[in-house]
């Protein structure tokens, strides 16, 4: 059945444009059919339903038993309905992606489905990795700018084009800190503190209670994976390893996890992209420094980490050192949503002579730009002076020379100094 109605209803809602719909579109035009990947109420199915025509939502009580019927008896069922075809949480049914690969083969026309899920699939569960039939896109919860919550003044495409930058962010340091604690599910944006904040416990309660389980069937113990998240939470935005984990439950917690057990939880995790690390960059450098290639510890969203601190937007103010990190961890958040549709990633850097940078982004084409997180101005300095140095230590004949380099603050100012460096304010960006 064409669930038209449905789809009509939704789209009738009011809808944020979000930086995903640009990249679905030329996704959609690209292949058969577009996988959208991402954490639980990010956004993904609204988005999908901007341009589906008929839809199958797999979780729909109603309906539950007689998709899996039809996946039982005639998987290609499922597909039938005017195109494009959204099929939501399609991973309840596994053997959906290779009916809908088969399909696009037997067919071979573009944009036919959408396959929405927030739970990463086991690859043996399916046939054929669907490699050229079925593009694969990664949706993040809102950024600044997708939330209305940026001005829009600075673009990170023209900054990687050459531009000069300059703009004035409205917001204070207690509109940033309350901006990383409200997070940016569509669920949150523009709501009261509370409204925001009892959202976020849902969401981190449920992960707790029963989330978690659906990435590969095992029951947890909820309260060791506070533990783990609580600790991640405190090591965020840093390359804390395993063993510092497990000692920092020990010590803070008062817990006992065994490291295999630790690394389970982890992955089950990251398999409903609440865990979401930063991976080293590793360019050709001038110097034979050594690049450590330890992740950055990230989550989908610096909401979870505040969540599971405890931390108000006040109790961020009182800690700048916390605060300082749940900062760069929007940041990131920030710019993997803008960097997704230029198609490049964002990574990090750091070597064992001691320097970083916070986030590099690498376009397909070989552009660059690396970036340094900062709360304040009084730290602006000596993050310039860093990006510099790894302007003169990458060996630019091989990687090129960078197309900017920033330091990405809470500040007001947006604007270029005269050693080249932008000063970017969070609440000035955009993709």
């Amino acid at each position: 059945m064409i669930n038209t109605w449905m789809i009509m209803s939704m789209t009738m809602k009011e809808y944020r444009p979000r930086i995903a719909d640009r990249e679905l579109e030329i996704m959609l035009k690209s292949f058969g059919a577009v996988s959208i990947v991402g954490p639980k109420w990010c956004g993904k199915t609204t988005t999908a339903e901007q341009v589906a025509k008929s839809a199958a939502y797999m979780q729909d009580p109603d309906k539950k038993k007689d998709y899996k019927l039809m996946m039982d008896v005639r998987p290609s069922m499922i597909l039938e309905g005017e195109r494009p075809r959204l099929i939501d949480e399609w991973q309840e049914e596994p053997s959906i992606w290779d009916a809908v690969r088969f399909s696009v083969d037997k067919q071979s026309e573009e944009g036919m489905y959408i396959l929405t899920g927030s739970v990463t699939i086991d690859e043996s569960k399916i046939m054929h990795s669907g490699a050229g039939r079925i593009g694969r896109m990664r949706m993040s919860t809102m950024s600044l700018s997708e939330s209305g919550d940026s001005t829009g003044e600075v673009s990170l495409s023209k900054m990687l084009s050459g531009d000069e930058v300059s703009g004035i962010s409205h917001h204070s340091l207690d509109d940033v800190a309350a901006l990383v604690v409200r997070g940016g599910w569509p669920k949150t944006v523009g709501k009261e503190p509370m409204v925001a904040y009892r959202h976020i416990r849902d969401y981190c309660e449920t992960i707790l209670r029963s989330e978690v389980k659906t990435a590969d069937g095992v029951s947890r113990d909820s309260e060791r994976m506070r533990w783990v998240l609580k600790s991640i939470s405190r090591n965020i935005s840093t390359p804390a390893p395993d063993t510092t984990i497990i000692a920092d439950i020990e010590k803070k917690d008062r817990g006992s996890l065994h490291i295999n057990t630790l690394r389970a939880y982890e992955k089950a995790l990251s398999e409903i992209h609440v865990i979401d690390d930063l991976t080293a960059w590793t360019p050709k450098l001038r110097s034979r420094a050594t690049i450590k290639m330890s992740d950055t510890r990230h989550l989908a969203d610096p909401a979870i980490a505040a969540y599971f601190l405890g931390a108000s937007a006040g109790d961020l103010t009182a800690d700048m050192n916390t605060f300082g990190l749940l900062f760069e961890s929007m940041v990131i958040r920030d710019l993997r949503a803008y960097t997704r549709p230029l198609g490049g990633e964002v990574f990090h850097y750091r070597d064992r002579d001691g320097l970083e940078a916070d986030a590099v982004v690498h376009l397909h084409n070989g552009k660059w730009g690396a970036v340094e997180v900062k709360l304040g101005a009084g730290m602006i300095e000596d993050a310039a002076r860093n990006l510099l140095k790894l302007k003169d230590k990458v060996e630019c004949e091989t990687m090129g020379s960078p197309s900017f380099l920033a330091v990405v603050t809470a500040t007001q100012y947006a604007y270029t100094r005269k050693d080249g460096v932008h000063v970017v304010p969070i609440g000035c960006l955009r993709d």
